[in-house]
């Protein structure tokens, strides 16, 4: 099992300096990939409540914002050589899926194939709004864009006739280094989601949950995995848990857990932080 860390970089806490210090204290140690969520735009009042939070909220405190996925990657790229990169997640209905395919093509390339792209249909109704999209058919449409979005990355000509979107005999490049393409990780825990790991995925990515629900959350998944003809033998379990001890992580390894990815608060996403000096000793129990 290879062990990672999940990175809140918030602003003002988060600096440029602190950024890169983490990406290379990570690599030093060992530690194999550093992950980061996505929220473009906040709001004070929401349909439906937060699910990883008591009291519904995100846990981003007035004045502080999260730093978009895409330019910090390629920041803390140019400071690593082998530390890799996931989107957990990137929230695929509310993005344009040629600039997506575009900007994690460019990304690969340049990183010389780093990139894990995790993805979700997400929560937030008013996002999903304020970029522009429906609500109700994310799920639907986030099946018809990953379906476009793999068409670009490994067709020298792309022709798309869908419901959402329609693309004429289209070129891009440069194409992901990774083949056949960009490692796809689908994020959440509802029916629709786990069929779409089964059908999508390179694997699966589970977040805020301990050995007991994940262990849970796999018999669904070697359902699917069952129906669409695979197994899990070709494909990997993530796992971003928020509190995590040295018993929670060797039950996460007996699970079969691929990668483990305890959650950094924004307070702890510093090279200097007790919480890396932990997780440095997490690697270490398991090598």
């Amino acid at each position: 099992m290879k062990i990672g860390a999940y990175a809140s970089f918030m602003t003002p806490v988060s600096t440029p300096q602190t950024i890169a210090d983490l990406g290379r204290r990570m690599e030093d140690i060992g530690m194999e990939s550093l992950w980061m969520g996505e929220h473009v735009v906040l709001f004070d009042k929401m349909e439906f409540p937060y699910p990883g939070s008591a009291d519904g909220r995100l846990p981003i405190p007035d004045g502080h914002g999260l730093m978009d996925i895409v330019p910090t990657f390629g920041f803390l790229a140019s400071v690593t050589r082998t530390l890799r990169f996931g989107t957990g997640v990137a929230l695929i209905p509310q993005r344009n899926p040629i600039y997506t395919a575009k900007e994690f093509a460019t990304l690969d390339w340049l990183t010389g194939g780093r990139i894990d792209l995790g993805i979700g249909v997400g929560w937030c109704k008013e996002e999903v709004l304020a970029c522009g999209y429906g609500w109700e058919d994310r799920g639907e449409r986030c099946n018809e864009q990953l379906d476009l979005m793999i068409k670009l990355w490994t067709e020298p000509v792309t022709t798309h006739e869908g419901k959402h979107f329609q693309v004429q005999a289209c070129r891009m490049d440069p194409k992901p280094v990774q083949k056949p393409y960009i490692p796809i990780y689908v994020g959440g825990y509802s029916k629709p989601a786990i069929r779409r790991a089964a059908k999508y995925g390179r694997g699966w990515l589970g977040f805020g949950i301990n050995p007991e629900m994940t262990k849970m959350f796999l018999a669904g998944l070697d359902e699917a995995l069952k129906a669409a003809g695979r197994s899990r033998d070709d494909f990997e379990i993530i796992v971003s848990p928020g509190a995590v001890d040295a018993d929670a992580v060797r039950a996460f390894q007996d699970l079969g857990v691929d990668r483990l990815v305890p959650v950094l608060g924004p307070q702890d996403a510093s090279a200097e932080s007790p919480r890396m000096a932990e997780l440095e000793g997490y690697a270490n129990l398991i090598a």
